[in-house]
């Protein structure tokens, strides 16, 4: 049987959930938004966690019988056949059982958008020689973050876009105080951004130099300054890269981030 759960749940803080916490990190910001679909096992070892509009995530104990994994699995498809999901991200084992289930019921099929590294970082190692420092965005800093963020988007996803059509998020992440700059010589050549923050963890994305200023650990030195900033408020460092980008990866491992686990994007077509 599912019951609806909230951020206050105890199934968020139980030794099961938190041997693949940095993996289902994102599952936290989910359950913070009271419209999304949010459901748990009465046992506690089965999440559901869906937001309208975006990919759905399933989180499995590591701990269950498959029987009971294929079972839950399952029921679970049954409960949401009538619901649009625009895909699924979890472990490549959970992701699957979940996709079959549920493309069975709907005749959705599947694919593979994405593979993405889960990195937690419980020691940061500084850059040395690494000139700059980092400093949190303002206001004046819009119109920069918005043609870094359609960078980002072209690197990550190679999807074109116009810095416009990124003011309104950059005002936003601006405005958040969440966002960094590292700056160097007065001039601004990396971002980083602190997305969100949970008990124990605190999720870092969009990291972004542009390629003009790359090759000089503008990266590295700025994500390493922020993981520094989260330690020391007694908060362990997270992020997603992705599994195909092997420089992404080198430069987290660089700073401490230890890889932890693997979370598939499958998307239902």
């Amino acid at each position: 049987m599912f019951v609806s759960f909230g951020p206050g749940d105890d199934v968020l803080h139980t030794g099961q959930f938190m041997q693949e916490e940095v993996e289902y990190n994102l599952i936290h910001l989910i359950v913070e938004n009271g419209e999304a679909l949010r459901l748990r096992t009465e046992e506690n070892d089965l999440l559901f966690a869906h937001a309208a509009g975006r990919n759905s995530w399933l989180w499995l104990s590591p701990e269950l019988a498959e029987e009971r994994r294929r079972s839950l699995v399952r029921e679970l498809a049954e409960m949401l056949e009538d619901r649009e999901l625009p895909g699924v991200n979890g472990t490549l084992e959970t992701g699957r059982l979940f996709a079959d289930a549920y493309g069975k019921l709907t005749g959705k099929s599947y694919q593979v958008r994405m593979m993405m590294e889960a990195y937690h970082c419980p020691e940061v190692q500084l850059p040395h020689g690494v000139s700059g420092k980092l400093q949190q965005a303002g206001p004046g800093d819009i119109p920069l973050i918005a043609g870094y963020l359609a960078g980002f988007v072209q690197d990550c996803f190679g999807t074109e876009s116009a810095p416009e059509d990124h003011l309104d998020y950059a005002a936003a992440v601006t405005a958040s105080g969440k966002l960094r700059l590292w700056i160097d010589r007065d001039q601004p050549v990396s971002m980083v951004n602190l997305a969100h923050q949970s008990a124990r963890q605190a999720r870092i994305n969009e990291v972004f130099t542009p390629r003009e200023f790359r090759k000089h650990g503008y990266a590295s030195a700025a994500v390493a300054a922020l993981c520094a900033e989260l330690l020391s408020k007694g908060v362990t460092p997270m992020l997603y890269a992705d599994a195909a980008n092997p420089d992404s990866n080198k430069v987290y491992q660089s700073v401490g981030f230890k890889r932890t686990g693997s979370i598939v994007d499958l998307r239902f077509q």
